[in-house]
């Protein structure tokens, strides 16, 4: 379908993963510190492979994930012009109460929400498993690394708005 797709002359607008002159905010609670350390790794092993620079990326630590939210209201709201996009982490394992389930979903329906109103794209890193050992194969044990892949996501989307920014005459005709 790709080759067909190109043949087409469609318009298509789409991001790169050039990190070169962009810059990023991290946000990392230290709760479930055993994983969300490793998924910052990930992350900023992303972000500098991808030509970013370590003074371009800012890192921001919470006590947990629901303290997440404050932050990415703060940054949205009063720094969202230092910024290319917003990287947000995390690890909610569930336990034995239904709290799991509570910050699970509060987490991820505030990452949508600010993403629907943010001038800079959010990408969303946050594991929600069943038990550790399942988050820490997702945070680079076993299956690759979700902090590397938000990251990824984030280069991908700043550049995106870039293009779209920079052709807001030409992109819907």
């Amino acid at each position: 379908m790709e080759g067909k797709t190109a043949q087409l002359r469609l318009k298509i607008q789409e991001g790169t993963y050039d990190g070169s002159g962009l810059k990023f905010a991290i946000i990392v609670p230290r709760f479930n510190s055993s994983v969300t350390e490793r998924l910052l790794e990930g992350a900023i092993d992303c972000l500098i492979r991808h030509n970013v620079r370590e003074e371009d990326i800012t890192i921001v630590r919470v006590p947990g994930s629901m303290e997440v939210v404050f932050v990415l209201n703060h940054l949205i709201n009063f720094h969202s012009d230092k910024f290319d996009a917003i990287i947000v982490l995390g690890a909610v394992i569930q336990g034995e109460t239904y709290h799991f389930n509570i910050v699970a979903n509060e987490i991820g329906k505030a990452v949508a929400h600010f993403n629907s109103i943010s001038k800079i794209p959010i990408t969303f890193g946050v594991l929600t498993t069943e038990t550790v050992e399942q988050a820490l194969n997702r945070a680079g044990i076993k299956s690759g690394n979700k902090g590397f892949e938000a990251a990824l996501a984030a280069l991908e989307m700043a550049n995106l708005k870039r293009v779209l920014d920079s052709s807001k005459s030409s992109v819907i005709k």
